[in-house]
């Protein structure tokens, strides 16, 4: 029997197969997970096409989780197939060009808002539209839904990340209110700090081959930014039963550079 064997997962941000959402729904469902993905605007052919990709062909649903018309169609449609969602794996973020590069003084409050509205706030967004069917997996004596979102570590100032790193320190802040909210409901809500991995993400970065030149040097268990396996891994844990009483958690999958000094 497979990790999830019977799970039904929601996951975003697929785009290519290089991509770490991608690698957590193929490993999904080789561990007996149903899976559906999701696109938005001019990715949602590319998500299309990637879904052929896994193992088993997964449905895509359109969700620009910056329209709550598009959220609220997208549960009802997800709701007419499943009683419950007992996964969600959030792999959403995007900052206009001003608000990275290496000057925090480049962005406005127009392209920040951006960063924040698509990098953060819609971690509570998803998990508003999708809350009955994740409290339904928590019913009948189910263990319950978990909610896992893709990080990078935001406890230091980090070259060129600007203010995609403020979001994520965001990001992280509003796990742990999620996480607060939502235990009573028997959802648990935790992130994945990765280390770099080389993803369509990652290129719109301008400088982000700095750390992935350098971060296998710094990590004591070593990096290999092609390897999106030990990342879906440690995300496949958190949407499994194995860990029924970790919530509010950042589990750090970056080869130990977190907690090494400069």
């Amino acid at each position: 029997m497979g990790l999830l064997e019977g799970k039904r997962i929601l996951v975003t941000g697929v785009l290519t197969d290089a991509s770490l959402a991608f690698a957590v729904a193929r490993s999904a469902q080789q561990e007996g997970a149903e899976v559906v993905l999701s696109g938005a605007g001019r990715g949602l052919s590319l998500t299309k096409r990637t879904a052929r990709k896994l193992p088993a062909e997964a449905e895509v649903l359109e969700i620009d989780v910056t329209e709550p018309g598009q959220l609220a169609a997208a549960a009802e449609v997800l709701a007419s197939r499943w009683d419950r969602l007992d996964g969600v794996l959030h792999a959403i973020g995007y900052a206009p060009p001003e608000c990275l590069g290496g000057d925090i003084f480049q962005a406005d409050w127009e392209q920040v808002q951006v960063a924040l509205h698509v990098s953060t706030y819609s971690l509570k967004a998803l998990v508003e539209a999708f809350r009955p069917l994740l409290v339904a997996a928590g019913t009948d004596g189910r263990p319950g839904a978990s909610v896992v979102g893709l990080d990078f570590d935001a406890t230091v100032a980090w070259p060129v990340y600007d203010w995609m790193g403020v979001s994520k320190a965001a990001l992280e802040s509003l796990a742990r209110y999620l996480a607060r909210d939502l235990g009573r409901d028997r959802v648990r809500v935790n992130l994945v700090a990765a280390g770099p991995v080389k993803t369509m993400a990652a290129k719109s970065i301008p400088g982000f081959t700095a750390f992935e030149d350098t971060w296998a040097e710094r990590a004591p268990l070593g990096w290999d930014v092609l390897d999106t396996d030990v990342v879906a891994r440690a995300c496949l844990a958190l949407l499994s039963d194995l860990l029924p009483m970790t919530t509010g958690e950042i589990l750090h999958v970056d080869g130990g550079v977190h907690a090494m000094g400069a």
